[in-house]
């Protein structure tokens, strides 16, 4: 049941440091409140030749770009060839893969971007997993807690999820777009290779290889 939500339905392993993390779990969201630790055992280990620690639980790739006015809290990892632009903000319990795009004034916390993920502007990614090559475009946002406060549920086609998770952004499968200014609403899961159009708001679970047009207009792709 809700095969298209696990893990191995969703990411390409291969294409994140925290490959170890997501294979321990059956649903993405089960790592969330893990990340911070994973990262913390992970930091000590990684190369010295290709990392330098920057105290604080805070690692960098040596050939990574972070400009500046960037700021950057532990535990986090910042991964080869990644680039942190100008007064981004990671709070903590971040793992900015490979090749990745951080842009100016976005804001991640307790996040897991795979390789090449871009969330290039203006972006407030919580609590949330981006996939392979997943891309948030200019203003588009995860919104990681419900207004009433209660327990994140998933909602699918084929019932709903539990995940007695307060603070729960958004899973976005391997090479999902997200179309600019849109809000991903709490619990929300897009599989691989969906597209959301700009300005929507989106809940729930958009399988893999569909469009969000709206909330009632969720359409497969053409082959």
């Amino acid at each position: 049941m809700y095969e298209g939500l696990k893990i191995a339905n969703m990411y390409t392993l291969s294409e994140t440091i925290a490959e170890e993390l997501l294979s321990s779990v059956t649903y993405p969201w089960e790592v969330l409140p893990k990340i911070g630790e994973f990262i913390k055992k992970l930091g000590p280990t990684l190369s010295e030749e290709e990392y330098e620690y920057r105290g604080d639980d805070v690692w960098v790739a040596k050939d990574a770009v972070v400009f500046p006015s960037a700021y950057i809290h532990g535990p986090a990892i910042i991964g080869k060839g990644a680039e942190v632009r100008h007064c981004a903000f990671i709070r903590g319990n971040a793992i900015v893969g490979e090749g990745a795009v951080v842009g100016n004034s976005t804001e991640l916390k307790n996040v897991i971007l795979f390789n090449k993920v871009q969330v290039p502007h203006y972006n407030y990614v919580g609590d949330s997993i981006l996939g392979f090559k997943s891309h948030m475009g200019a203003g588009s946002i995860t919104s990681n807690v419900k207004s009433d406060k209660k327990l994140v549920v998933v909602h699918t086609g084929e019932g709903n999820i539990e995940t007695g998770l307060k603070k729960f952004g958004a899973m976005l499968g391997d090479c999902v777009e997200v179309g600019c200014n849109s809000v991903l609403n709490p619990g929300t899961v897009l599989g691989p290779n969906v597209n959301v159009y700009p300005t929507s708001s989106v809940r729930g679970y958009v399988p893999a290889a569909h469009i969000f047009k709206a909330q009632d207009r969720i359409v497969k792709k053409e082959a």
